[in-house]
C-alpha cells in the first residue's frame, strides 16, 4: 500500500486526484497539508484524515510514501525538491515549473533521491490522441506540415450565476499561476502538438485578452519543429461554446478531431470522402495509474520527461516572445 498524503487544494484537479487515490486499491490517504490551513482542514475532515499544518514535518514522517502535489504553481519548485530529499514519490499538476532551468533543478533532486515524479498530462493517455499518433506513426497523412490544437472556455466570462466568471480567483494571480490561460488550459495543446511534432526550433507567441484580466485570456503559439511541421496552439478563458480541436494536415490526407469526435480523409483511406476510423485505440491508463504502477512493479510510463521539460519549455518562450514581440529560437544542447 502507498501512503500518501495531499498537499493543497489549491488547484480545482485536486480533488481529482483525491478521488483516484481513495478508488486505487493500492493507495491511502494518510495525510493532508495545505498552504491555507482553513481549506487543509476542511479538506482533511471531509476525507478523514488528520491534518498537518507543518510541511516539514509531514515530509519527515517515514510512514509517508509519496504525496500529491496540487499546490500554487509558484510552490511546486520547492514543494517538489522538499519531497524528494525526503525520499517522497511524487505526482503532480501540470506544469512543473516555470522555467527550464527550475525543471532540472526538480529532475536532478529526483534522481539523487531514486524518486518516482509523475506529472498529469492526462490527453496523452485518451484514444483520440494515441490515433492521431498511429496517423502520424503510419505516414496516413503523408508528411505532416501543420498541426492545430485549440482549447477554450469562458471560465472568466460575466454572467448572471458567474459574475467574475466560473473560474476560482485564483486562477487570475499572475504571481501563483505564473500566467493565465496558456500556461493552465494551453498545457494540453502543447503537450499534444509536442509529442506528435517532435523537437522543438522556433516559437512565436500573443498572449493577450479581452476581459481586463492580470493575466492572458486568448492566446496563441506558432511553434516551428525541426521536423518542419508548424504548429498552433490557441487557448483561452474567455470563448463560449468553443470545441476542443485537434487538427493534422499533411502532404496525402488530414486528421480533424473536435471533442474526441475522429474522421481522416486521406490517400490511405479514401481521398474523396471523409471515414469515421474503427481502429481506434483503446485508452490507456491514466497518468495517475502509470504513477503507482511505476513505484509498485518499475514499469516506466507512457508520459515522459521530455514532455514534462517540453512543456515547461514552450511556456518559457512563449511569455519571452510575448512580452518582447520577437521570436525565441530553441537552443539545443
Amino acid at each position: 500500500m502507498i501512503r500518501t498524503a495531499l498537499l493543497s487544494r489549491w488547484h480545482v484537479h485536486a480533488n481529482d486526484y483525491a478521488r483516484q487515490a481513495k478508488e486505487h486499491p493500492h493507495v491511502e490517504i494518510v495525510r493532508v497539508w495545505d498552504d491555507d490551513e482553513t481549506r487543509g482542514r476542511k479538506w482533511a475532515d471531509e476525507l478523514g484524515v488528520p491534518f498537518e499544518s507543518s510541511l516539514a514535518t509531514l515530509l519527515q514522517d517515514d510512514t509517508i510514501d509519496a504525496v500529491i502535489v496540487d499546490t500554487p504553481t509558484q510552490l511546486h519548485k520547492d514543494v517538489i525538491i522538499a519531497a524528494a530529499k525526503h525520499g517522497k514519490h511524487i505526482f503532480s499538476e501540470k506544469v512543473l515549473a516555470f522555467t527550464v532551468a527550475d525543471c532540472e533543478e526538480i529532475f536532478s533532486t529526483v534522481d539523487e533521491n531514486r524518486v518516482k515524479l509523475m506529472l498529469s498530462l492526462p490527453r496523452l493517455t485518451d484514444p483520440y490522441y494515441l490515433y492521431a499518433q498511429k496517423a502520424v506513426d503510419d505516414q496516413l497523412l503523408g508528411k505532416v506540415n501543420t498541426i492545430r490544437c485549440r482549447l477554450s472556455h469562458n471560465g472568466a466570462v460575466s454572467t448572471k450565476e458567474n459574475p467574475n466568471g466560473w473560474l476560482p480567483a485564483t486562477f487570475f494571480d499572475p504571481v501563483s499561476c505564473g500566467g493565465g490561460a496558456l500556461i493552465d488550459l494551453g498545457a494540453h495543446p502543447i503537450y499534444l502538438i509536442n509529442r506528435l511534432a517532435g523537437q522543438p526550433k522556433v516559437v512565436n507567441a500573443t498572449l493577450s485578452g479581452i476581459l481586463d484580466l492580470p493575466v492572458d485570456d486568448n492566446s496563441v503559439v506558432t511553434v516551428q519543429y525541426e521536423s518542419g511541421v508548424i504548429g498552433i496552439m490557441e487557448a483561452g478563458f474567455s470563448s463560449g461554446s468553443s470545441p476542443f480541436l485537434l487538427e493534422l494536415y499533411g502532404t496525402k490526407g488530414t486528421l480533424l478531431i473536435e471533442d474526441e469526435q475522429i474522421r481522416i480523409r486521406s490517400e490511405a483511406t479514401g481521398p474523396t470522402e471523409w471515414v469515421i476510423p474503427n481502429d481506434v485505440p483503446d485508452r490507456i491508463a491514466s497518468p495517475f495509474a502509470q504513477w503507482v504502477k511505476w513505484i509498485e512493479e518499475g514499469e516506466e510510463p507512457t508520459i515522459t520527461r521530455q514532455d514534462i521539460l517540453h512543456l515547461t519549455l514552450i511556456n518559457e518562450a512563449a511569455r519571452t516572445s510575448s512580452e518582447t514581440e520577437q521570436a525565441v529560437v530553441i537552443h539545443q544542447p
